[in-house]
């Protein structure tokens, strides 16, 4: 079976503060954290500083796709952790409830290995879909 984090309510998946920290230290990343307004921790990849030099050059960058391309490759966000990421699992294991944010509910979903998948999301409010969860029409 393949387990697949996802969150059950309305507000999007996300990890607590704590969550992060224990994802990366099981997979063996530095982060550096920079508290800001609020609760709202950022993290990189680098020193903030480091973040903030490569943040002011993406500024000089004229408008586009590509424009902030440099810090986003060192800002690290748990909406990009694959949701079937073995370490991610863990961590809702092994916190539970700890791992959630206020807007997240944090879930795991087991399929068959092999089995197609998405996950589903409606304001938030995520669930994990395979393809027998549908209605199918011939054309």
């Amino acid at each position: 079976m393949t387990k697949i984090v996802y969150s059950a309510c309305y507000g999007g998946f996300g990890l607590s503060n704590e969550a992060i920290e224990l994802y990366a230290k099981l997979k063996g990343i530095t982060l550096y954290s920079e508290r800001e307004l609020g609760a709202f921790t950022s993290y990189y990849l680098c020193p903030p500083e480091e973040y903030e030099r490569a943040l002011a050059k993406d500024y000089e960058n004229p408008a586009g796709v590509g424009r902030f391309e440099n810090s986003n490759k060192l800002h690290f966000s748990a909406r990009n952790i694959d949701r079937i990421d073995p370490c991610l699992v863990e961590v809702v294991e092994t916190l539970g409830e700890a791992a959630n944010t206020p807007y997240s509910y944090l879930q795991i979903a087991e399929v068959a290995e092999g089995t197609l998948y998405k996950i589903d999301e409606y304001d938030g409010f995520e669930s994990v879909c395979t393809v027998d969860d549908y209605d199918w029409k011939v054309a």
